[in-house]
């Protein structure tokens, strides 16, 4: 399980209950689950007492910096640096004023109510040499962390990966155009973004050419949902893999694909108290204890 990661989904697009379950599930099965681009709330860097643990192993550092400090770049095993998102390449980020509540107010360090936007290039990166200017600050801040550069699917990918790895990123992920669909428009998700088999299998190919393939670990995202997706993935040069869509369909995700509405009726995409009851994700859990089982196990 070590080779699965959810994909890059912030407190504030999704609520706090989704975004401490993932965490709390991956961290459970030993995989790596990602903060996205809006920070974390402290508390969640220790274990609780049952042994459950909701930090996210990766911690996202994206062009708006929000929620980056000290104390969140040392609580990590992966730092990750986001160039950009799959759905929408060159086009930053955006939080609607509605769905930014006290609570996100305070881990993103920011006023409630107020729009949140992430700039479409980090305003200090504008060159291969700056990147390596971060990865090297962040590899100083916490020194066991793997540093991890978020690229999206593109002609021309492939070089920028050899760049990156030149700049001494341990990680690199290709994000397809089916990537971060719920925060997208629909004419970016249409006509932006590539699937992330082309940009996979030219970043891995233009790695091998330029003999670093192994200073870097490949993974890749983007609407993976099946074992085949995983076998084409492997086949065209990933070693690990991000899933996002899916794990939140497993938390009860309809697709009504109006995240940034703050209506989710199901409590997922939304900060809305009332909306968050309707939150539940223990579907097992309901029909374990009407078997009369504890675990899985002995299910």
């Amino acid at each position: 399980m070590t080779r699965f990661a959810t994909g890059a989904m912030s407190f504030g697009s999704i609520s706090e209950e989704a975004h401490t379950l993932l965490a709390k599930a991956m961290n459970a099965i030993g995989g790596k689950s990602n903060s996205g681009e809006g920070g974390e709330d402290k508390r969640r860097f220790k274990k609780n007492k049952d042994g459950s643990w909701a930090r996210s192993a990766t911690k996202q550092i994206a062009s708006g910096r929000f929620g980056v400090t000290s104390n969140y770049l040392t609580n990590a095993a992966e730092l990750q640096i986001k160039m950009a998102q799959g759905a929408k390449p060159g086009e930053g980020g955006q939080l609607p004023g509605h769905k930014v509540d006290k609570h996100i107010a305070k881990v993103r360090h920011c006023s409630p109510g107020l729009e949140l936007i992430s700039p479409p290039p980090h305003h200090d990166i504008y060159s291969i040499e700056d990147l390596a200017q971060l990865i090297f600050d962040l590899k100083n801040a916490n020194p066991d962390a793997r540093i991890s550069v978020k690229l999206v699917s593109k002609a021309g990918v492939g070089v920028i990966a050899s760049g990156v790895t030149k700049a001494h990123a341990d990680h690199i992920l290709i994000s397809g155009f089916d990537g971060g669909t719920g925060a997208s428009p629909l004419s970016s998700i249409r006509h932006a973004g590539l699937p992330w088999e082309l940009g996979l299998s030219e970043t891995h190919q233009s790695l091998v050419k330029n003999g670093l393939r192994d200073r870097v670990v490949l993974q890749t995202d983007g609407q993976i949902r099946t074992g085949r997706d995983l076998a084409v993935a492997s086949m065209l040069g990933a070693e690990e893999w991000g899933i996002a869509t899916a794990a939140l369909v497993v938390e009860g995700c309809i697709l009504m694909r109006k995240c940034h509405l703050n209506t989710c009726p199901v409590g997922i995409a939304t900060q809305n108290p009332e909306l968050r009851k309707s939150f539940e994700a223990q579907e097992l859990r309901e029909i374990m204890a009407n078997c009369g089982v504890k675990t899985v196990n002995e299910l």
